[in-house]
């Protein structure tokens, strides 16, 4: 595995590859690397003669009181398991690299409606921060295709949206989320868990297991299912942010006739604030 911190050797190498006809896929990152990540690099690596993966923490994307000075670093296992996963380059660029004029100063790339709502709504600017890295990102890469996880579902129609309006030429691949043994979904701030609090953080994924269940079993009253899931969250020991039942399409909210849904949760226990969500199908 080649690994590039420099843009100008990152295009040097793509160019080779197109040169060649090689279909290049894409997996952006934070580090960090667990196994839904490595699943990323899978489908890419089944789908792609070559693929690339950038490492970069981007400050845009976290809020003044989130955790971006302590955000879990750890390149060399992350360098080892991809290596392993036989990706062919690793991007390390900079902030300087991405934001050469600083972070306050970046030209920025928002996507109406999606950027305001659900994790918009709580954690406002965070989606722009994401929009314009992955679009600075495509930019340098220029992959046929990129790969995002299903866990994070609002970025991932975010994304999709971007590309579209953008008329970007990439081809945006999903995983479905990977879990633990317990149901639990993989992210890198599980980290943040101590014991008690690893062992409170399953019930997020078996509350939403509930409202699907409940919702397939024929109620209607979405309001209703996602207050009682908010009080159940509360009393398993989270502060909930939302429990949302949406249009899986573009996560408006459900009108009558609509059968592809999503229930989509945040929720903090301890230090970390976990997401999810669950694919609801009526009818």
């Amino acid at each position: 595995m080649e690994t590039v911190r420099a843009a100008g050797s990152l295009r040097e190498r793509v160019r080779e590859w197109r040169g060649a006809g090689e279909h290049i896929a894409f997996v952006p990152t934070m580090g960090n690397l667990h196994a839904g990540h490595l699943a990323l690099v899978r489908h890419a690596r089944r789908t792609a003669a070559r693929v690339v993966v950038s490492v970069f923490v981007n400050p845009m994307q976290f809020g003044p009181a989130e955790d971006y000075t302590s955000y879990p670093v750890t390149l060399e296992a992350d360098r080892a398991a991809l290596g392993e996963a036989a990706v062919d380059l690793l991007f390390l660029p900079g902030v300087a690299d991405i934001y050469p004029d600083g972070v306050e100063q970046s030209t920025r790339v928002a996507v109406p409606g999606l950027n305001a709502v659900l994790e918009g709504e709580h954690r406002p600017m965070h989606f722009d921060g994401v929009s314009t890295v992955v679009a600075k990102l495509f930019n340098l890469v220029q992959p046929d295709s990129a790969v995002f996880g299903e866990k994070d579902f609002q970025q991932l129609l975010l994304i999709r949206r971007m590309v579209a309006d953008l008329c970007m030429p990439v081809r945006i691949d999903s995983v479905a989320t990977v879990r633990e043994p317990d149901g639990l979904a993989m992210s890198s701030r599980n980290s943040y868990l101590d014991a008690v609090e690893r062992g409170i953080a399953p019930q997020l994924y078996h509350t939403l297991l509930d409202v699907q269940a409940i919702i397939e079993a024929g109620e209607h009253d979405y309001t209703g299912v996602e207050q009682a899931a908010r009080a159940q969250l509360a009393e398993a020991g989270f502060t909930p942010d939302y429990v949302s039942i949406r249009r899986r399409v573009d996560l408006a909210r459900p009108e009558a006739g609509d059968a592809a849904l999503i229930v989509l949760a945040a929720a903090t226990v301890g230090r970390a604030r976990l997401i999810d969500n669950i694919m609801i199908s009526i009818g």
